[in-house]
């Protein structure tokens, strides 16, 4: 297949999403729009998009991978997951909709001030704009090696296009736009995902039975560990970071919440976390099956694997596989991306915006023209962070932006939970530096535990910041005896 044909597979995909931008966005582009999607959107649209945007192009590469060197361990981390999203339902959900909020870090100001409403949006801005670009840069470069490079397009074009593409279907109506589009990604997503697999288990000439007995017998579809302490790998480890990550990625992240604000009411909110967190489960279990599928295949024609576990995957798809995996490759690896990528911007855009400029305050006309100001520099930045990110990654990019995660949302499980749980005033003004040296502490912790311990912390590092930053807090508060706990 010549890249010809699948620009064209790109272009016509690309329309789609925006004819879809047009009709949704044709008679409200006011900042409500963006911001809210007016409060209109059906909760079984957001479920549906919601998987996509969590699961994003990185999974897509990056998961079926991960069975070479840690097996379906990964499992255990989404089984948290799953226990994570019942919290966010349970807890921060009832908590965003009584206080109506346009961005979640408004909780902050309110609970401690305008410090800690700053500190907390901010650390939100520095995360989510280094994930998103770390995800877009995934599919940036793939796009690069089996297209752009046959016309010899330097990758800073590639990345300008993708970024511009982003753009152009959200810069109108942001988030009521992006509940759509992302609905009709993550369908295409799956529907690739499961048909990759379909066409991966062909060419493994086995049946039905035969393969599945292999997949049980594999030891590369070990789930648990429990015997090894030190490992990264252990159960415990796994599954309450992954309850963690759930709730600072998804319950602490503006993103994810901005799709949930945009529901009706709060049971239709509820229902969309519940049937996304139970969706969630198979479909990681099919990029997992994916992956090891991909090594049978390696050990039976005797293929030599690439050195990083991202490019197996873009390496079966583009060389052993044909033209029709290719295709769905390609597709599914766009849909995943993008679906994760728009709304990101559109978050980070809603979240500076609303939380740093305070555009509620000002006149419609004019907070209209600076958010649209804002969307446009957020662009740029993404494809700056992609550039660096291209030049300095040099391992699993998943694990990168977990690890990532562990120390600039750690400050922000930190301050909700003082805040959900203690009836204490923190003092406002130590809240930033407290926020700060939390992360520093963990990352000095981590390399003298490796080094005197022989112990390495793994996605807990999340955790153990968070109550870094609860104590610092507790030591620079003070007590409101008898008092209920405020705004929880």
């Amino acid at each position: 297949m010549t890249s010809s044909t699948i620009l064209i597979i790109i272009i016509l995909y690309f329309s789609v999403l925006i004819l879809i931008s047009f009709l949704v966005s044709n008679k409200s582009t006011d900042n409500e729009a963006f911001f809210l999607g007016n409060r209109k959107s059906p909760w079984w649209i957001i479920a549906i998009g919601m998987v996509g945007s969590s699961i994003s192009g990185v999974s897509f590469v990056s998961v079926p991978g991960m069975v070479r060197t840690i097996d379906f361990t990964y499992l255990q981390t989404v089984f948290g997951f799953f226990f994570g999203y019942l919290v966010i339902a349970n807890v921060l959900l009832p908590l965003y909709y009584r206080l109506n909020l346009t961005t979640i870090y408004t909780y902050l100001e309110e609970r401690f001030g305008k410090n800690a409403y700053k500190t907390g949006a901010s650390f939100f801005l520095i995360s989510k704009t280094i994930g998103a670009s770390a995800r877009l840069y995934v599919v940036a470069i793939i796009l690069q090696t089996i297209v752009f490079d046959t016309w010899h397009i330097p990758f800073t074009i590639t990345v300008c296009v993708t970024i511009l593409l982003i753009w152009v279907y959200t810069f109108r109506s942001g988030i009521k736009t992006i509940v759509w589009t992302d609905t009709l990604q993550t369908i295409i997503m799956i529907a690739c995902l499961v048909l990759l697999v379909i066409e991966v288990s062909k060419q493994l000439n086995l049946s039905n039975v035969d393969l599945f007995n292999s997949l049980i017998n594999s030891d590369k579809t070990r789930i648990f560990v429990f015997d090894d302490w030190h490992s990264k790998q252990n159960f415990f480890k796994q599954f309450f970071s992954g309850i963690f990550i759930a709730i600072v990625m998804t319950g602490l992240d503006q993103d994810m919440m901005q799709k949930n604000l945009t529901c009706k009411n709060i049971k239709d909110a509820k229902k969309n976390m519940y049937w996304y967190g139970i969706t969630f489960v198979p479909v990681n279990i099919l990029f997992l099956v994916l992956g090891a599928m991909l090594l049978m295949l390696a050990s039976q024609n005797n293929i030599a694997l690439p050195v990083l576990s991202d490019q197996i995957l873009p390496l079966f798809a583009t060389t052993y596989l044909g033209n029709t995996v290719l295709i769905l490759f390609v597709l599914g690896l766009i849909a995943a991306a993008f679906s994760s990528a728009d709304s990101a911007l559109a978050s980070v855009t809603t979240s500076f915006s609303v939380d740093i400029i305070g555009v509620q305050h000002q006149d419609k006309s004019r907070a209209k023209r600076n958010r649209m100001i804002i969307h446009v520099c957020f662009s740029i930045i993404f494809a700056i962070i992609i550039l660096i990110f291209k030049a300095l990654n040099n391992k699993s990019v998943i694990d990168a932006i977990y690890i990532i995660v562990s120390y600039t949302y750690g400050p922000l499980l930190g301050l909700f939970t003082f805040g959900l749980f203690t009836n204490r005033i923190a003092n406002d003004k130590m809240i930033p530096f407290i926020a700060i040296i939390s992360p520093v502490l963990c990352y000095f912790l981590n390399v003298y535990s490796q080094q005197y311990l022989h112990y390495s912390f793994g996605y807990e590092l999340l955790m153990l910041n968070g109550c870094i930053t609860f104590v610092g807090m507790w030591v620079f508060s003070k007590s409101l005896k008898n008092d209920p706990v405020p705004f929880r």
